[in-house]
């Protein structure tokens, strides 16, 4: 990183004394000086001006300084970001789009040197554990991660033995599921409490994006459990997500346009179409809680939205998806009202403008987003085929019926 300071400083002769000055005659021309010094590492360059003396004691007189200094990171950076070893537990929701969140932190952090422990609330018997992400778990138990199953309500017992540097929960979504795990955290000597809301909670707005600071609504439950961990905690980060795609996420996102573009049929989108939203890649979203844990002074007391940095429409997401299908596709558009469907059921993202910016995590963490649309959806779509969900007999009952309101035919 490079810093360029600028001042007035005296220095002797006898830290300088091989330094060669010149004439105070000199009025009309600058000449620049370079010299290194060996205890800061800094490459300075003297300007001098039209007043410039050189009294006998060698006592120097310096207008400006530049100092440029080499890309290193600072102690305190070296310490909490490259070389600090911390102890990290996942506390994972067993269901929802937000369990492969955890999955894909889990194996991050781990590739970057830290240990991890991933708690799924349940049973390891269940049905539920049959399924993405959680029959692949082996991925994090392969490269030295712990997985363990229980109630996060008893954390303490579960955990009994282990200790903890920083946690994680993903899980909740109230304050009644989330104050245990915050309350035994403490008393542990946790030193960073992390929390997966959602940007869902901020109030429509006139002027999108969501930006960080932007109002929220008073009566979601996520901001309730956000400002507990503020009060109990004094290193804390808020992270806000939007929709995701990613292998291993076992909520239909990118699926629901596969599932009727393969089949050739139409795609029906309410309103225009042209609404925008933000749809990212996991690997963001966990690429940004691993620079909080790296980073805990620069991400303490931050909400960040956790989203890619672009948006993208409804209709454009559709044609996305035929693009990495090598599909056409035919958008259709209605009115949920006039065709009496609850767009909430029929379509899997708000029926409105609904997108956030990452501005924060920007700004505060240096991080970038590496979600390519484009790219990211044609490996899914190779998924997709790979497990022969194309092949799969489905039923399109609601579709159905916004086609036939809309007097839209279906191929055989």
């Amino acid at each position: 990183m490079a810093a360029t300071a600028s001042t007035s400083l005296l220095f002797s002769s006898a830290t300088f004394n091989t330094l060669l000055l010149p004439s105070s005659s000199s009025s009309h021309h600058h000449p620049r000086l370079s010299f290194s010094s060996t205890f800061d590492h800094c490459s300075f360059s003297v300007s001098t001006s039209s007043c410039f003396s050189v009294p006998s004691s060698y006592n120097l007189h310096v207008n400006k300084i530049n100092c440029r200094i080499p890309s290193f990171p600072s102690f305190s950076s070296v310490n909490e970001s490259t070389t600090e070893k911390k102890k990290v537990l996942i506390i994972n929701t067993n269901s929802g789009g937000h369990a492969v969140i955890g999955f894909y932190f889990a194996k991050e952090l781990l590739a970057s040197g830290h240990d991890v422990t991933v708690m799924t609330v349940g049973d390891e018997s269940s049905d539920k554990m049959k399924k993405p992400p959680f029959n692949r778990f082996s991925e994090i138990t392969s490269i030295g991660g712990g997985t363990i199953w229980g109630n996060p309500a008893d954390v303490g017992k579960v955990v009994e033995g282990l200790s903890f540097d920083v946690v994680l929960d993903n899980n909740g979504k109230d304050l009644d599921t989330v104050r245990p795990v915050v309350d035994w955290a403490k008393s542990a000597g946790v030193k960073q409490f992390l929390y997966i809301s959602s940007a869902g909670i901020y109030k429509p707005s006139e002027e999108p994006p969501h930006v960080e600071g932007d109002a929220v609504k008073a009566d979601a439950s996520h901001v309730a459990v956000e400002k507990y961990i503020a009060e109990v905690f004094s290193s804390w980060a808020i992270f806000r997500p939007q929709y995701m795609i990613g292998s291993g996420n076992n909520k239909d996102c990118e699926e629901w346009f596969f599932d009727r573009i393969v089949r050739d049929r139409p795609v029906p989108i309410p309103g225009s179409g042209m609404q925008l939203t933000n749809i990212s890649h996991v690997r963001d979203l966990s690429s940004m809680l691993t620079l909080a844990v790296e980073e805990p002074i620069a991400s303490s007391g931050r909400i960040f939205n956790c989203v890619s940095d672009r948006a993208v429409t409804l209709d454009g997401m559709a044609k996305l998806c035929a693009q990495a299908a090598g599909r056409s596709v035919k958008i259709v558009h209605y009115d949920p009202k006039a065709v009496g469907v609850d767009a909430k059921k029929a379509f899997p993202f708000r029926n409105m403008h609904f997108y956030a910016e990452p501005r924060t995590a920007k700004e505060v963490l240096g991080w970038s987003s590496s979600t390519n649309l484009s790219n990211d959806l044609k490996e899914r779509f190779d998924e997709y085929v790979k497990i022969g969900r194309d092949k799969k007999t489905m039923k399109f009952e609601t579709d159905d019926k916004i086609l036939e309101a809309l007097q839209v035919a279906v191929p055989v």
